[in-house]
This record gives structure tokens, C-alpha cells and sequence, in this order.
């Protein structure tokens, strides 16, 4: 098995597409990756930015450059000396252009008869296909026939063989499905979707053909040695996760496989599952935690019934098509119950039979809650891996913990944002290095070959932003002082959208007003309090709007002294977490870009172009350079951290495998975290406000191993174990024996 020593995310999209990602083979090797690890890259949805509404899974993107251009992507890599490893979608397929799928399309046009219809998961026994497009519910009255096809507006359907004469309203009505308003969608649908993404509809891939059909490209990508490793987006959905990932170790025995697998604080990897490990959610959740000050708790407890509100909430909003498809395959009076045991999973789903005692847990709560309804009936069912109730609930839960969540809680309880975060406990201040220590060792002894992260395309704020953000959980009260200031200079009617907002600007000053205004739409949409996607309040999106140009006159200058007097501080912990990232255990990723500072915040935003020219200048000038560059604006200090860590990972493997931490003695051992990897030691500042105040380290020194050592930051011996000296040029160092 080829694991990589370390991967780099690339957006690969139709204006940077794979040529111009093979151009990045020499940067990526001078920076020290070891794979590339690229979006997905079958054909998607016309126009896509991202890849992931696959249209047809049997070619490379021609809009990418189609398998000519993944061959020369991967001959530029191997000569290198670099891997590849790629996203893929087996849950679902993109329907937003008909016309550009056309296995939907042939769905659509032959109905239950489709060579195809076997590829969807679709409720065929409730009736003509339900596609939600219309605009208004008489909305039929604009459909029209032209060129053989059954047309709404820009949207295009096919017309079954035969049916074809009449008005356009009598031919729709013979057509193998129903065009109805999008707003019934959520109610009426018969294909499972993902989330509640109707655009989005669920593929079989338990059945073994639509296994290989969907498949046998990236499994030739595999075979003819291009692809060494696969990441697998969003395997909760599938009915079957444990069942499919076992088909695709067996294809692909040699490959490297990792799963977008969200798991939730405490929740180990279901253990029989044939991978390498997750995405890398929970050593984020780790990793950032370190950083944050435990102290700045303020004891709301109130956490667990926001998010179950929330979860009960959308399964009865987002997710009536499901229920009511439960409903049928038991007893529709089961629905209410149904639902009120998906809000009250913990985890985001069971694989039965692995994970009854979440699933008792869920039955326990749920009977709390309602103490009205009866779970009785639903228990065995619902623990029965052969029952068709059970398969399709597990699936329901992922996606209720998600949109629940994820989408809507984590933009409603706005204490403290940067543990708003995918995988993340928003209640739960600060993780302490002895707990972060434990989940190392553990992660060292059964995931060793998983993914470490602290950016991705899917997290809700860049990693630069959190690690400002928890300088304000050293400063609870001057926050307070200031953020109450602005409330009342410029206030809002949503409280806890205020918390947000104000929060932001800072964790991501400076950015522009454009790029916040389009992430407070989203999030206060995604909030769905005080306006939301449905029903947009016009009113109160205009009130954020005018407090947001105050913020870039009037309150100009006091943001700036605020992010100014945070930044430093935020800088430490960006290196802090980065360095604690890429030489824990696991296989280090760095999100394009995030080798510099980086204030992103959720997709779209975080999936901008990066200006690769410049980051090649800089490491360039950095190699050059007899001088370590300061702590600054350019970000310098950071790609020097990354790519003297990525590269140490690469060329001294030796170094890295085992896990000891390494202690202090003296006043400043709570804000020091230091592990030595077998060879390569890390020594990460934490708390830096708190260091600051007590006057630096003064005699705080490491517990250091025997022997010589090196610090290959700043590339100077180690004169002793003080860490006034040592950590005099930079906030962290990277020591490895001579």
C-alpha cells in the first residue's frame, strides 16, 4: 500500500483544471507534500465549481481535460516523486441539468422501464417521479413542447416515446414524472436525495452492477497505478457503508482509503471497516482545542437542546418525504416517533449491528422527551439489519445530524464560533494536553495511516480564523467590553446573530465587506431564525447589511485596534496548531493555501482562487534566504513551518513513529505542548495572552531527551531545555536529534 507521507487539497474546477494542477508538481514537491489530493474529478454538472454533482461516472470531466490530462497530471507528479489521491462520490448524482445526465435523463424518459432505474434510489410504488422545479403551484401553465422535449422556462425533460401530442399540460401529464412546485418537494419526493439537496438524488450503490458501472473508471485510475489513494465523500449516506467499503477495499486492495467519516467527541471508527481512517474532522476538533483557553467557559448548558431542537426541526421540515416513506413501510402513525428518535441520535448514524447502544441511548432519550409516544413497536424493527425500516432510518439520521446541526444549530448558538466546527462540540471549551496526548497515542496505535486536517472545503471558518478566535477566549471580559460597545453603537434584532457577526469581522479582519456580506447571508440563512433560504426577511438582511457599512466607516477604526491587538496573538496559535497538525500521528493534510495565513470562511468563500505564482516566489526566496523570516503580515513564518515539517515527514520517516509526550517544569507549563515523534520533538505555545501577562517563560524549561538537538526552524542548535531561549525566534520549534 502506498501511504502517502503527507496530502495537498487542490480545487480542481473547469478554470483550474488538470493541466493547470500538473503545473503545481513542482511547488508541491519543493514544499514537501508527498500526494496531491484533488476534488473530484468525474464528469459533473456543467459549470460546477466544486465536482461534487457527478453526472456521468464513466469518464475523467472533458471540462477538466478529460483522461488525456489526468495522464499527464500524473505522469508531472511521478516525476516528481509524488502520488495522487482523489475525492469520489459514490452517494449520489447530480440532476440539476437533465439533459447532462443521461442515465436521468433516461430515467425520466422510461420510467420503472429505464436500463437505469435500477441506479436510483427511487420509491417507484408512489407514483410518477416527483421533480420539484416549478416556481409557483400553477406553474404548468408555462410549460411548452420544442425539439422533442418538455420545457420550463431554462429547464429541459424529456418526452416518453409516444406521448408527444397534445397540449404541453396533457403530454406532462403522460410522462413518467411530475414537475410540482419546489416548495412540495420536501413533502412529496420519492427519491432518496442527499441531505435535502433535491438536485442531489441517492445512488444503489449496494447493488453490485451499480457498483462496477459507477466505479469501473476510478477503479481503473487505481489499476493503472495514476491513483494511489481515494478519499470517499459522505459514506453515511449509503445504505450500506460497511458493505460498499469492503466491496471497494477488495477492487482496490492496494489503494489508500480514507472516509469522510464525521465522528462525534468520543465515537471511535467503526472498527470493521476496511479503511486507512477519516478525513481528519476529529484531530481537528483536537488540535484546535489545545488552543483554546477552558477558563473563558461560561457554563450554558443549554448546547444539547439547541441541537436536538434543531434535528427535530428539520426531520419535520427538511425531511417529510423520508418520514412519510417510513411511515409506509411501517405504520404512518409511526412518524412522529420516527422523528423524534432521529433528533435524539448523538452520532450521526448505526450500522447494525454495530452501534445498538447509540441506538438504545437515542430510544432512552426519546422516551424521556415524549414520554406520549410509543417506542415499543418501533425497537425491534428498527435493531433488525434486515429490515427495510432500519436500513432507511440509519440513513435518515446522518442526515438529520447534519442539516440539524452542522447547517442550522451551529449557526444559531454563537458563544464562542470557532468550536462551531464540523465534528466539533460547541460546548466544550478547550482540550487539555493531556487529553490531546491520549488521543494521539490512540490515533497513533489504531489509525496510524488516517488523515489529519485543519481546513477543508466543508469547514465553516478557516484555520487562521479559529486560531485568531480563541485569542478571545483568553480575553473573555475586554471581548465582552468591546463587542458590547459595538452591540449598542450598531445594534441587531437577533442576539445570537450578533454574536456571530461581531465575532467574525474579527477572527477574519482584514477581509472585504463583499466576502462578509455573502457568508452573513448564508449563515443567518443557514440560522433560519431570523430569515432563512425558504422565506428571505428582506428587513433583516438589510439591517446586517447597513450595521456592515458602519463596520467600514464609522467603526472602522476601532475593528482595526481590536485586530490589531488580537493578531499576534493569533499568529502564535495559527503556527501552534499547524506545526501540532502536521507532526502528530497521521498523515498530515494542508488545504490549498492554508501554507500562508488564510481567513476563509465557509464554501463558497473557502474555495477561492489561490495565487500559487506567489507561494512559489515566497518558498523560493525562503530557500534562499540566510535569514529566518519574522513573524509578520506575509505570512513567511508559516511556509516556513510547513514546509520544513512536510519535509522533514518526507525525507526522515524514522522520526515519526511513536508518540511520547514531553513535559515542563517552571511557571509557564500550562502554555507549552511539546511530543517527541521518535526523533523529531514538537514544542507548540499555547494560551499566549495568559504567557504574555505572567511575562514570558522566564524559567520554564522541557523535560528534553538525551542527546543533541536541532531546531530546523530557525536551524541553530539547542543550547538548553530553557524555553525562553529556544522559543525566543519563533512560538514553536521542530527539534530533531543530530
Amino acid at each position: 500500500m502506498s501511504v502517502p507521507k503527507s496530502t495537498y487539497r487542490v480545487q480542481v474546477r473547469p478554470d483550474f483544471d488538470l493541466d493547470t494542477t500538473a503545473e503545481l508538481a513542482g511547488y508541491l514537491h519543493d514544499l514537501g507534500v508527498g500526494h496531491l489530493y484533488t476534488a473530484p474529478l468525474l464528469t459533473a454538472t456543467p459549470g460546477s465549481p466544486h465536482g461534487y454533482d457527478v453526472v456521468d461516472p464513466r469518464q475523467v470531466n472533458p471540462r477538466l481535460g478529460g483522461a488525456p490530462a489526468l495522464d499527464r497530471l500524473a505522469g508531472a507528479l511521478r516525476t516528481r516523486g509524488l502520488g495522487l489521491v482523489v475525492d469520489i462520490v459514490p452517494n449520489h448524482m447530480g440532476l440539476f441539468q437533465p439533459a447532462a445526465n443521461p442515465m436521468w435523463w433516461d430515467v425520466l424518459a422510461n420510467g420503472r422501464g429505464s436500463r437505469y432505474a435500477d441506479w436510483f434510489d427511487i420509491d417507484w410504488d408512489a407514483g410518477p417521479l416527483v421533480v420539484p422545479v416549478l416556481g409557483s403551484p400553477p406553474a404548468v401553465e408555462d410549460l411548452r413542447v420544442e425539439d422533442g422535449e418538455l420545457r420550463y422556462f431554462e429547464h429541459r425533460f424529456p418526452i416518453a416515446a409516444g406521448t408527444g401530442d397534445g397540449t404541453p399540460q396533457e403530454v406532462h401529464e403522460r410522462q413518467h414524472y411530475r414537475l410540482v412546485y419546489w416548495r412540495e418537494g420536501g413533502e412529496r419526493l420519492n427519491y432518496r436525495r442527499f441531505f435535502a439537496v433535491t438536485e442531489l438524488a441517492g445512488l444503489r450503490v449496494e447493488d453490485p452492477a451499480v457498483f462496477e458501472a459507477t466505479h469501473a473508471e476510478i477503479l481503473r485510475w487505481v489499476r493503472e497505478g495514476l491513483v494511489d489513494g481515494i478519499r470517499v465523500d459522505h459514506p453515511d449516506g449509503l445504505r450500506d457503508p460497511g458493505g460498499y467499503l469492503a466491496r471497494l477495499r477488495e477492487r482496490a486492495p492496494d489503494a489508500w482509503l480514507v472516509v469522510e467519516k464525521i465522528l462525534e467527541r468520543g465515537e471511535p471508527l467503526p472498527p470493521q471497516w476496511p479503511v486507512d481512517g477519516t478525513t481528519g474532522y476529529d484531530a481537528l476538533a483536537e488540535v484546535c482545542g489545545l488552543f483554546v483557553d477552558p477558563a473563558a467557559d461560561n457554563g450554558d448548558t443549554s448546547w444539547p437542546e439547541e441541537a436536538h431542537a434543531q434535528k427535530l426541526d428539520v426531520t419535520r421540515r427538511l425531511f417529510q418525504a423520508e418520514l412519510h416513506r417510513l411511515g409506509r413501510l411501517g405504520d404512518p402513525a409511526w412518524e412522529e416517533a420516527l422523528a423524534e428518535l432521529a433528533a435524539c441520535y448523538d452520532v450521526y448514524r448505526t450500522y447494525l449491528p454495530y452501534g445498538l447502544a447509540d441506538f438504545d441511548h437515542a430510544v432512552t432519550e426519546a422516551r424521556r422527551r415524549r414520554p406520549d409516544l410509543d417506542f415499543d413497536p418501533l425497537v425491534p424493527r428498527l435493531t433488525d439489519p434486515a429490515d427495510e425500516l432500519a436500513a432507511r432510518f440509519q440513513q435518515l439520521t446522518g442526515a438529520v445530524m447534519a442539516k440539524g446541526v452542522e447547517d442550522t444549530a451551529m449557526y444559531r448558538w454563537n458563544r464562542f464560533v470557532a468550536l462551531n466546527e464540523v465534528g466539533g462540540d460547541p460546548s466544550r471549551f478547550g482540550v487539555p494536553p493531556e487529553e490531546f496526548h491520549a488521543a494521539a497515542e490512540r490515533r497513533r496505535a489504531e489509525w496510524p495511516a488516517g488523515m489529519t486536517t485543519l481546513s477543508t472545503h466543508d469547514t465553516k471558518r478557516g484555520e487562521d480564523v479559529r486560531a485568531r478566535l480563541a485569542v478571545l477566549s483568553e480575553l473573555p471580559e475586554e471581548w465582552a467590553s468591546v463587542s458590547g460597545r459595538w452591540r449598542a453603537a450598531a445594534p441587531l434584532p437577533d442576539p445570537s446573530f450578533e454574536d456571530l457577526f461581531w465575532q467574525t469581522i474579527v477572527g477574519a479582519w482584514p477581509i472585504s465587506r463583499d466576502r462578509l456580506h455573502a457568508y452573513f447571508v448564508k449563515a443567518a440563512r443557514e440560522a433560519n431564525r431570523s430569515t432563512s433560504w425558504s422565506d428571505p426577511s428582506e428587513e433583516f438582511e438589510a439591517a446586517f447589511a447597513a450595521v456592515l457599512d458602519r463596520v467600514f466607516t464609522d467603526l472602522r477604526g476601532e475593528v482595526e485596534e481590536v485586530a490589531a491587538r488580537v493578531t499576534p496573538f493569533g499568529w502564535s496559535n495559527s503556527l501552534g496548531q499547524k506545526l501540532v497538525q502536521l507532526t502528530m500521528p497521521g498523515i498530515p493534510d494542508v488545504y490549498q493555501g492554508t501554507e500562508l495565513w488564510e481567513n476563509s470562511l465557509v464554501d463558497p468563500d473557502n474555495r477561492r482562487p489561490v495565487d500559487f505564482g506567489e507561494l512559489r516566489d515566497m518558498l523560493a526566496a525562503l530557500d534562499a534566504g540566510t535569514v529566518r523570516p519574522p513573524v509578520d503580515v506575509s505570512g513567511a513564518a508559516k511556509l516556513l513551518v510547513v514546509s520544513r515539517a512536510l519535509r522533514l515527514r518526507r525525507d526522515r520517516p524514522e522520526l515519526f513513529q511513536r508518540y511520547h509526550p514531553v513535559q515542563a517544569t517552571g511557571g509557564g507549563v500550562s502554555h507549552v505542548v511539546a511530543f517527541d515523534r521518535g526523533g523529531a520533538l514538537t514544542v507548540a505555545t499555547r494560551l499566549p495572552v495568559g504567557l504574555a501577562a505572567r511575562g514570558g517563560w522566564g524559567d520554564t524549561e522541557l523535560k528534553l531527551p538525551g542527546g543533541d538537538w536541532t531546531d530546523v526552524l530557525t536551524d541553530r542548535p539547542v543550547a538548553g531545555p530553557g524555553l525562553a531561549e529556544l522559543l525566543d525566534t519563533y512560538p514553536v520549534a521542530l527539534l530533531v536529534r543530530r
